[in-house]
């Protein structure tokens, strides 16, 4: 009897996604709730597990539009579990005790179920291209590439196959990808892979592609033409909407981070040691958040309709702030939720899970749905000034920036200039909800508590 693999409903909102990537090969034996396959959506990438015990027959291929309940494949449950676990856990098991690929299990291409680590798994495929290169030579005739996956030689001699997102995030950053060990079905590059192998610094940045291009000695004149992902269109479509929606204006101040600095400087060994996570910035911009949001609730507001379709204003007497965190495949805004009861140990923890979160490409819909008010920090990227834009349905955001000395009068010695770590404020917020006084005043609440961070303590 053979299961349906239907994409689930993920969001009232999300109706279709993209077929990111196959994590199991056709024919592969997988056991009920198994990964199968990668869903990409205009929020979310999100795994698609099997429905039940069986082999896998694949119905759709990477780079395909699914509509929510569309089937992409099926799994056979009448077919018996392969002797001594599934392939894709033989394969591995083979692999490191040094074995032969010429069983077969080995053709297939079976999914690494655990990464190893790199001279582990460089040394097995050099041995695997010494020894059994017409073994590896033989299946490809017979496994077709059909799935839009990126093939090439790998630095040992033998072929190496690649997601269609993992090349483009490879040739976008000049990565040579046959450096990268893949971790998918078959030995498969993943964008996981790429995104490690560029965080443990095995990118050369001067192995890529580009080499080609110029090859005739003149320069390039070559265009092209990439699809926007799901979450891209999405980002552009909310963009355009805060646009078009709100009466968007924004108001800027300055606050001197002097006292900032120092508190962190004297107690951020003892504040790592004791609470097991680093003592940033950003925990303190989001206690003054919750403090000017709890002065000024309507920066903590919405615009919405009542029963009779007319507007009305929504208040929340909690502050979820949202963070804007810039990943691999584009924006994401996770919401960090109830800070008015998190301590610093708390934001900056739930700050560090949500930021890795985002880099692995693990958010959820949940993580992204709500928010009171959002928090952006352009300054980690170098800007000095900007001009945030709402995220509907907010009506205020916060960006920070970059930290640069600059000439300004002593704040205790009037009329004497110091250097002082400056930081530009921007806050953007709809005029439709919020006054310009109340705006002007919600930033200089801020500005205050930061400059004097006792007031935080003392919710002044």
């Amino acid at each position: 009897m053979a299961t349906d693999i239907v994409i689930p409903t993920v969001g009232e909102s999300v109706t279709s996604g993209v077929v990111a990537a196959w994590l199991k090969s056709d024919g592969d034996y997988v056991e009920r709730d198994e990964p199968v396959m990668e869903l990409e959506t205009d929020k979310v990438t999100m795994e698609i597990p099997a429905p039940a015990a069986g082999v896998l027959k694949r119905g759709a291929s990477e780079g395909d539009d699914v509509e929510v309940g569309a089937v992409v494949g099926t799994i056979d449950e009448s077919a018996e579990k392969p002797a001594g676990g599934s392939a894709s856990e033989q394969k591995p098991a083979a692999k490191r005790e040094g074995g032969s690929d010429a069983d077969g299990g080995g053709a297939k291409g079976a999914v690494a179920t655990e990464p190893k680590p790199h001279g582990e798994s460089k040394a097995s495929e050099a041995k695997a291209s010494e020894s059994q290169v017409p073994a590896k030579q033989a299946p490809s005739a017979s496994a077709p590439n059909t799935n839009g996956t990126a093939n090439g030689a790998s630095a040992g001699g033998g072929a190496f196959s690649a997601t269609p997102l993992a090349k483009k995030l490879a040739d976008e950053r000049g990565l040579d990808l046959s450096r990268v060990v893949g971790t998918g079905a078959g030995g498969r590059i993943r964008e996981q892979d790429v995104l490690a192998a560029l965080q443990a610094g095995t990118a050369s940045g001067g192995g890529g592609s580009g080499g080609s291009a110029s090859a005739g000695g003149g320069a390039s004149r070559a265009t092209s033409v990439e699809r926007m992902s799901p979450m891209r269109q999405r980002i552009a479509s909310r963009l355009v909407e805060a646009q078009h929606t709100a009466a968007m204006l924004t108001t800027f101040n300055e606050c001197d981070m002097s006292a900032v600095l120092s508190l962190r400087k004297q107690y951020k060994d003892r504040f790592g040691e004791q609470h097991g996570v680093g003592l940033g910035f950003m925990s303190f911009f989001v206690k003054a958040c919750v403090n000017a949001l709890r002065a000024f609730p309507l920066v903590n507001a919405y615009i919405t309709e009542d029963e009779q379709g007319k507007p009305s204003i929504q208040k929340h007497d909690y502050c979820d702030i949202a963070l804007a965190v810039a990943s691999p495949k584009g924006l994401v805004v996770p919401v960090l939720r109830n800070c008015e009861t998190l301590s610093f140990a708390g934001i900056e923890r739930g700050v560090k899970e949500l930021a890795t979160k985002a880099r692995d490409g693990k958010i959820t819909l949940e993580d992204m749905t709500g928010g009171t008010f959002t928090i952006t920090n352009g300054g980690i990227f170098g800007s000095l000034m900007s001009t945030p834009i709402l995220n509907p349905p907010q009506s205020a955001i916060l960006g920070m920036h970059a930290i640069k000395n600059r000439a300004v009068e002593h704040p205790s010695k009037p009329g004497e200039v110091a250097i002082r770590p400056m930081m530009y404020l921007a806050l953007s917020y709809d005029h439709r909800i919020v006054d310009g006084a109340e705006a002007v005043q919600f930033l200089v609440k801020i500005k205050e508590a930061i400059e004097d961070p006792q007031r935080l303590m003392l919710e002044l």
